[in-house]
Order: C-alpha cells, then sequence, then structure tokens
C-alpha cells in the first residue's frame, strides 16, 4: 500500500479548506471529497460527477488513532451530525467502525440540505483505510465523499483509474493509497427511524455478521410494512436502478448457460469477453466459430470476487469488446452485494449508459 507524506496530507487538507476537492481512497472504493460544511464546495462534486443534486452523498468522518480506539466516544463524533444516536446504532458503531459500514440517521438542523438531497436524513461513515484517515484527522471536520467517477458509471478502485476519470480536471488533487482492498462500496444500513434497523445497500458487511456482532437484527425493505409510510426508507447513494455501469454491453449468464447467452446476441456480437468461475473448466465454444471469445478468469470467493469486480469490468471496458458477459452470482448473503453492482452494472451498461444512468 502506498504511503503518503504529511506534507501532502497537509496540501490536501488546506485544498478542502479551500473549497476544493480532493479525491482519496478508501478501504472500499476511492471518493471525491469536498469539506462537508461548504455548499458550494459539494455543488462543484455534483458538477464535476454530473451527478443529480437530488442524490444524497456520505459524510465521513475520522477514526480515533488506533491505540485508544477501545475507549473512544464516539457519540461525541457523531453527535454534531445527528439527531439522536440510539443504544442499536451505537452498538453497530463500535462493532463496525472504522470499516465499510455505512449509518442512515435523522439529521441534525446543521446538515446542510447539498448532503441529504433534501431529505431529513444523513449517511455517515469512519473509513478504514490509513490515508482517508490521516486526511479526516488532519482536517478535523466531516468530507463528503461519493465514489470518484462520472455519474453511473464503474467505481474506481486505484489512483489511476480516477486520473482517466477526470482527466482534463486541473485543480482536483488525487491522493494514492494503493488499491482499494474490499473493492465495492460500502453496507448502509438505516436506523433513522428509532424502532427497526433496515438494510438499504449490501456490502461486504451482511446481516448475518451484523448479528453475529452485535445481536442487531437487520431486516430488508421487502419485509417492512410498506402500506404504513409510502416513503419510509430514505434514498442513499447507488440506489438508482442503473449504476456502476461499463460503457460496452454487460449481460449476467446462468449456470452452464454461456452459449444461450451468446446466441441471444447474435452477429453483431463478434468479440465476447466471458468471465468464468475459477472452479470451473473451460468452456466448450465450438458451436460459435464467427465469435472470438476470451476467458476472463474470476474468483469464486465473494470477497476476492468483491475486490476485484470494478478493476476487471475498468480493464475489459477499455479492450473495446462487443459484449461483456459475466456469471450469476451464487446464492447467499455474502454474494448480495457484487449481485446488486452487476444488476445495476447491467441495466446500465451499452452505448447509451449515459443517459439510462441519469434517469
Amino acid at each position: 500500500m502506498s504511503t503518503i507524506s504529511s506534507v501532502v496530507i497537509d496540501e490536501a487538507v488546506q485544498t478542502l479548506r479551500n473549497g476544493g476537492l480532493v479525491a482519496f481512497p478508501t478501504e472500499t472504493v476511492y471518493g471525491l471529497g469536498a469539506d462537508a460544511k461548504n455548499p458550494a464546495a459539494i455543488k462543484k462534486i455534483f458538477t464535476t460527477k454530473g451527478r443529480p443534486s437530488s442524490h444524497p452523498v456520505i459524510v465521513h468522518l475520522a477514526a480515533p488513532e488506533k491505540f485508544d480506539i477501545a475507549t473512544v466516544d464516539w457519540a461525541a463524533l457523531v453527535s454534531p451530525w445527528v439527531q439522536n444516536l440510539s443504544a442499536e446504532a451505537l452498538r453497530l458503531i463500535e462493532a463496525f467502525w472504522p470499516g465499510p459500514l455505512t449509518l442512515v440517521f435523522k439529521k441534525h438542523e446543521s446538515v446542510l440540505k447539498e448532503i441529504t438531497g433534501g431529505q431529513d436524513t444523513v449517511a455517515i461513515r469512519a473509513p478504514a483505510h490509513p490515508v482517508a484517515q490521516a486526511l479526516l484527522r488532519k482536517f478535523k471536520g466531516g468530507v463528503v465523499a461519493p465514489s470518484a467517477n462520472r455519474f453511473g458509471k464503474v467505481s474506481p478502485t486505484s489512483a489511476a483509474d480516477v486520473r482517466g476519470e477526470f482527466e482534463g480536471v486541473l485543480d482536483l488533487m488525487v491522493l494514492d493509497g494503493g488499491d482499494c482492498q474490499v473493492g465495492i462500496e460500502s453496507t448502509i444500513v438505516d436506523v433513522s427511524s428509532g424502532d427497526r434497523t433496515v438494510l438499504l445497500r449490501p456490502g461486504i458487511i451482511t446481516p448475518h455478521e451484523i448479528f453475529a456482532k452485535t445481536g442487531v437484527q437487520v431486516c430488508l425493505p421487502s419485509e417492512i410494512n410498506q402500506s404504513a409510510e409510502p416513503a419510509a426508507l430514505p434514498r442513499v447513494s447507488g440506489s438508482l436502478r442503473a449504476h456502476y455501469a461499463p460503457a460496452t454491453p454487460l449481460r449476467l449468464y446462468a449456470p452452464g448457460r454461456v452459449l444461450d447467452a451468446l446466441s441471444e446476441f447474435p452477429d453483431i456480437k463478434s468479440r465476447v469477453a466471458v468471465a468464468v468461475w475459477d472452479s470451473e473448466s473451460s468452456l466448450v465454444l465450438d458451436d460459435h466459430p464467427s465469435i472470438d471469445v476470451e476467458e476472463v478468469v474470476v474468483s469464486s470467493d465473494s470477497a476476492d470476487f468483491a475486490s476485484k469486480l470494478y478493476r476487471t469490468l475498468r480493464d475489459l471496458d477499455q479492450q473495446t469488446w462487443d459484449l461483456i458477459l459475466f456469471p450469476e452470482p451464487p446464492s447467499g448473503e455474502e454474494w448480495d452485494g457484487v449481485r446488486d453492482r452487476l444488476q445495476r452494472a447491467c441495466f446500465g451498461s451499452g452505448p447509451s449508459s449515459r443517459s439510462q444512468a441519469s434517469s
């Protein structure tokens, strides 16, 4: 992992204080950061990304130094941003922060509407990446940071991805912290109602793991009685139907059905990249002599698959394939995060993905 000098961190802090943008690594993906108390800077994020202003962003807070992490007063850290901190929310924080878990609270009245998309809730997390922690500690404030990519596109997991995405944005400072370890965005859990904890976006931290470590039962949106409140669940990052999408058409295939998937896309699909599980033998594609097929081996371990997903999609997208085929992830909540990202990526993929993502 790259180390970054304190001089560079100081420069990044000054950039944020001056209302500029700083792209920085987290353990999940790279974020495009701005001072969470500066409305003009936050608007600059939305403009740079091409992101709708109604789409809320996550506030990132500094985690404490490692040596006193057991005794940290998380309530003091979070309370300027939230209306109330329930005992359940505090248990989640103590178990998973710093780390890839975002919590959605009823917001404090001082939280800017530019952050929340006009809602009465705010999403907060404390990232675990050492570069993110160093930046946030020195900044001594909240930093909003959606993924550092054009809206709807594949999220970046390296500094090179960020630079490639925003080539020509001359005043963007990029902190290089190496490749992101988790590789997909944080799990988002809603604790704003006070009487239930709801999964809003799956990630590497699963409801089962949350229950095992904290005793907190996380329910799925489908388990809530929707008739009680039509708009019960807050909008959060990454919840649009089209998201994380490559410009190349991306489709999923069912187990053992690669040939069926290929036959759905005749003639015009002459060059196809097919992702196959590392646990499976090579494909037999003699039935399609006219198709130039390349196999890309992907891990059958869910965490490893997640960590390489966006890297693989970005690389394939740059290789000008006509079609990318990925296997459907197996059932099981440890796969829910990558399944969610792949389904949204499929829906948004292809040459028209730019217009789809914004709808």
